[in-house]
């Protein structure tokens, strides 16, 4: 008698399926890359990849795209800012603090990631010499599935 053993997906498939399908994965304390869409002559976009890097941030950049990853991501508009990002199955938009952006892959809320909508005086991206030291408050927002956002961080 022949018997036929049926094998399921391999413990590396099973894994690999968050990122596939862009989910959130458990964080281990490091953060996979991130992977950013901005435009090809943005220097504050430029100006937060470094923030990026600086804090121990793999990136890979795409210049161009970011309104259609924005789209894709499921961010509305009113959201928006110059670029928009993607790391561990969240969307990064805007120019967020990497603080922030650990908080979130630290604690895994069921959203579809962060927000600094606009682009805020002394955000990281927006507070190199050009700003000549002039900040201003804002908050990063988490963006849920729904449409809606809360306060996720004030930054005064």
């Amino acid at each position: 008698m022949n018997k036929q053993v049926l094998v399921g997906p391999s413990r590396r498939a099973l894994l690999a399926l968050p990122l596939l399908l862009h989910l959130p994965t458990a964080w281990s304390g490091q953060a996979g890359t991130v992977e950013v869409w901005k435009g090809a002559g943005c220097g504050c976009c430029g100006d937060w990849v470094s923030h990026l890097k600086a804090n121990g941030l793999a990136v890979v950049v795409h210049d161009g795209g970011n309104i259609a990853a924005r789209r894709r991501l499921g961010i509305n508009e009113e959201f928006a800012s110059c670029h928009t990002a993607l790391l561990d199955g969240y969307a990064i938009e805007g120019h967020v603090p990497v603080s922030a952006i650990r908080r979130l892959l630290s604690e895994r809320p069921r959203a579809i990631g962060l927000a600094v909508p606009g682009m805020p005086l002394g955000s990281p991206g927006m507070d190199g010499p050009a700003y000549q030291g002039r900040k201003q408050p804002y908050e990063v927002l988490l963006l849920t599935a729904d449409g809606r956002s809360s306060v996720y961080a004030s930054i005064r």
